[in-house]
């Protein structure tokens, strides 16, 4: 598992290193690890020539001093400064040592023109303009610098690129585009997050010395060896019914292909035995390309409920189904509900929960349960009477609006898109459900979890019916036991790994992707297994 921890734990973690060190060696274990991955980067493109962009603080130390490690390895070294402080702006022991070692210092304030020539003449640049002490954006005169940096030069962000949001919250396109990441220690959650994985770009960690381990992680992310730990495996004492039951009530006449892709991935991903629950269309699908699995509601483990389900449709056997999927909903049996689904969701659930949203669904959801008119008098949801609870319920919605208390601001999928953990947690204080939010980078929220971030999955994968499938494989792992937090994070994970597999570098369509769901499985659990102990 991947570890990123907040800004906050790195500072005190960091001084407790520095207390029991020499003073400056932290420094010194950053910059030689930061140069030694610059010179093997040079090596793999036959490069000879680094610019430095040094901002004010311990960034711009790190900086100074990889390059002096590159001079004096032999490569042709510069360094802009980028304070306009000019010399003094900057770590005064780092300049020191990059002049002592032949580095040609410029300062970007006192011939900005000379300087963008400068940085466009290197071969690899090294960003230290601002650490994770900085703010979103950069200013004009680093944004011009890195304006200047010649397309086919290697950028090494040193600790995060510029001009991201160190806790990855906020998206910001006026940032440093790295094509590699050296961070110090541990990640940070700009590094896992989808406001900042993009400008990270390959992101190496050089261990510096300092303990993290017993710190709790904001920001963690499955890997491969971390299925065989988390699948459930069953033994020689277990059955069917041990090894749980999903009830499906997915799909309808208007969208009979769901509840074949939902019932698929489900039956691949191991799940003991399944019930279906839809209109006549799905039902003879399901049959088809299911036989095991049973038509009818029955006794269950967990349930999925929405893909392709049609909440408008007034015919008696959609109105059945909607009953079965409400049933569900007021059921104390954990549940992951998506696709149309997502309509019926009123409040809170006190029963484990897992909501799927995309990005435009996520803002549906907040608009309408952040509505001043949502909860009742008695601050409670329709439906099943469960509370709104959370913050913002009945407040305006994305800041101050001009209508008085009752002013609503609709929330749309770009909001979501700029800030996807904000909107992310506002649901899940809504309805306290796990949320797996979906994107290139899928987020799963829990309250009092660290999240989880996942960007297993090619871009091909934006397919329709994608979304079906990894319902299925989320609710076999919620039927099987597992938590909603590990199912949706787990179930994230397998789905976009074999997206990769299925695809090959080429399209791919949600059906095979549903197939590719039990060998995936099993590769990765014979991975844990071969796994040196």
């Amino acid at each position: 598992m991947i570890r990123a921890h907040s800004v906050e734990a790195v500072r005190a973690a960091e001084a407790t290193a520095m207390a029991a060190l020499p003073e400056g060696e932290l420094m010194s274990r950053a910059a030689l690890g930061l140069a030694e991955v610059a010179a093997a980067r040079l090596a793999d493109t036959d490069g000879t020539t680094v610019v430095g962009l040094v901002g004010a603080g311990d960034n711009g130390g790190d900086t100074l001093y990889a390059v002096a490690h590159l001079a004096e390895s032999g490569f042709a070294c510069a360094v802009v400064l980028v304070p306009t402080a000019g010399r003094s702006g900057v770590h005064a022991a780092g300049l020191a040592a990059a002049e002592a070692a032949g580095v040609m210092v410029h300062v970007a304030a006192d011939d900005p023109d000379a300087v963008a020539d400068v940085v466009a003449e290197a071969d690899l640049v090294l960003d230290g303009i601002v650490g994770i002490g900085g703010r979103p954006g950069l200013r004009p005169e680093a944004a011009r610098l890195v304006d200047a940096v010649d397309d086919d030069a290697w950028v090494i962000a040193v600790d995060l690129a510029s001009g991201l949001d160190p806790a990855g919250e906020e998206g910001e396109d006026d940032a440093v585009w790295a094509d590699e990441t050296v961070t110090f220690g541990t990640p940070k959650p700009v590094h896992l997050l989808p406001a900042g994985e993009a400008a990270t770009g390959r992101l190496t960690v050089v261990d510096i010395g300092i303990d993290l381990a017993d710190v709790a992680a904001a920001v963690e992310r499955l890997t491969w060896d971390d299925v065989a730990a988390l699948w459930p495996v069953p033994g020689s004492g277990d059955d069917k019914y041990s090894r749980g039951v999903l009830g499906v009530v997915a799909g309808s006449e208007a969208y009979p292909g769901a509840a074949v892709l939902c019932t698929t991935s489900a039956a691949e991903a191991g799940v003991g035995m399944l019930r279906y629950v839809g209109t006549p269309t799905p039902v003879g699908l399901v049959h088809q390309a299911v036989p095991e699995a049973v038509m009818g509601e029955g006794r269950v483990q967990a349930w999925v409920v929405g893909p392709g389900l049609d909440t408008e449709t007034a015919d008696d056997a959609a109105r059945a189904q909607l009953d079965a999927a409400r049933a569900a909903l007021a059921s104390d049996l954990p549940v992951v509900v998506d696709a149309g689904g997502l309509a019926l969701v009123d409040g809170r659930r006190t029963a484990p929960t897992v909501l799927t949203p995309h990005a435009g669904e996520l803002a549906r959801l907040l608009t309408r349960l952040e509505a001043p008119s949502a909860g009742t008098d008695d601050g409670t949801q329709g439906g099943s009477g469960a509370s709104a609870g959370g913050s913002g319920a009945g407040r305006p919605v994305g800041g101050s609006g001009d209508g008085g208390d009752d002013a609503q601001h609709e929330v749309t999928a770009d909001d979501v898109k700029g800030a996807p953990l904000g909107h992310a947690r506002r649901l899940v204080a809504l309805t306290g459900a796990t949320v797996l939010l979906k994107g290139a980078t899928t987020l799963v929220v829990t309250d009092g979890e660290p999240v989880r971030s996942q960007a297993d999955a090619p871009p091909w994968l934006a397919t329709a019916g994608a979304g079906d499938v990894l319902s299925g494989v989320i609710g076999a792992l919620l039927a099987a036991g597992l938590s909603p937090h590990d199912a949706a994070s787990l179930g994230a994970l397998v789905h976009g790994v074999t997206a990769d597999r299925v695809s090959g570098g080429g399209p791919l369509r949600a059906l095979a992707v549903a197939h590719g769901i039990r060998p995936t499985v099993r590769d990765l659990l014979a991975r844990g297994r071969s796994a040196p102990g």
